[in-house]
């Protein structure tokens, strides 16, 4: 340790010291660049180019248009189906209602707080009163909850431009996980399984205890918090792309896990039609989960750098990386 006396000296040296000269144009420093602040996830999506956005055809969509509310606003749903070879039985019963016309008339039965939207035939719990399914209706086995292929999960997983963003974070639902055709997928530690998870707006098929299946007569979406638990324990068939505020902005339900008792409380159902067979809808894009853009979404999801953030978390939820979707203009 320094005496005091030692330390005195030295300060009163310093006080007594020639001043510096001020600084000339020459000897001045530069001033420091002002940092540029990172781009929001909302940005990268913005500036994405066309050739980054993927064209979502008319016949993977789901159209349900329900009853006016009550200012007589016009109320639609807009539902992307999965993409194949995911929940295909489903989605092909799901297909084979729509032109059936079979939804018509039916209504939004169910609303849980937190948890789901469900729609359906509302006497579809009694065998008498049920509405008769159309011809052709398949069984769906619980195995194609799944997709049992090493080779299709390596080459999507080696495929994807968000895989460096995604690689090593953790997930307490499945050991890994991946976007695919724009939708997010969990993977088993060996890789030989995929399968789709449920987040928010992800449309799923309603079913009885095992080993019933459901028919995709009674679908729900997730309106609350991701419900991952159900995650090969149910179909998912789709989500949600427009429209949700409909859904999640409905009275919750006065009975047992959100159903409602009475026929005056359920919001009917007008029509539910595959949008190839709505003449005025538009047309809707995906941010392409195999384009740099989204791979630069994704991380910036995971590691917030914008102004607004003071520490990046380091890691993210998979279903707190949305797929962006848009209209096309």
């Amino acid at each position: 340790m320094k005496h005091p006396l030692l330390l005195s000296v030295a300060l009163l040296a310093s006080c007594n010291a020639a001043p510096a000269p001020a600084p000339t144009k020459e000897t001045a420093p530069a001033a420091a660049p002002a940092q540029k602040s990172a781009l929001a996830p909302t940005e990268i999506v913005a500036a994405a180019p066309a050739a980054d956005w993927a064209a979502i055809a008319p016949s993977d969509l789901l159209v349900m248009d329900l009853a006016s509310d009550a200012k007589g606003a016009a109320r639609r749903v807009v539902i992307q189906l999965l993409p194949a070879p995911f929940s295909q039985g489903w989605i092909g019963n799901i297909r084979k209602l729509a032109a059936a016309k079979w939804w018509d008339g039916t209504s939004v039965n169910r609303v849980q707080d937190g948890y789901v939207v469900q729609w359906g035939d509302p006497d579809g719990e009694d065998r008498a009163k049920a509405k008769p399914l159309p011809a052709g209706i398949a069984v769906v086995p619980e195995g194609e909850y799944q997709l049992y292929d090493a080779a299709f999960t390596a080459e999507a997983a080696a495929g994807q431009a968000a895989k460096d963003t995604l690689r090593g974070m953790t997930d307490p639902y499945a050991p890994g996980y991946m976007f695919r055709d724009g939708f997010p997928f969990a993977l088993s530690g060996d890789d030989k399984a995929t399968w789709p998870i449920h987040c928010y707006g992800t449309v799923g098929v309603g079913r009885d205890y095992p080993p019933d299946t459901g028919s995709g007569a009674e679908l729900y979406t997730v309106i609350g918090q991701a419900p991952r638990q159900l995650d090969r324990n149910i179909a998912v068939v789709g989500r949600v792309i427009e429209g949700m505020e409909h859904l999640s902005s409905l009275p919750r339900g006065t009975g047992d896990i959100g159903f409602y008792k009475t026929a005056e409380e359920r919001t009917p159902i007008l029509t539910i039609r595959i949008g190839s067979d709505v003449p005025d809808l538009p047309r809707f894009e995906y941010l392409s989960t195999e384009s740099k853009s989204f791979a630069a979404y994704a991380d910036a999801r995971a590691n917030r750098r914008d102004s607004f953030y003071i520490r990046p978390a380091g890691g993210v939820d998979i279903c707190n990386v949305p797929v962006p979707v848009r209209r096309v203009k």
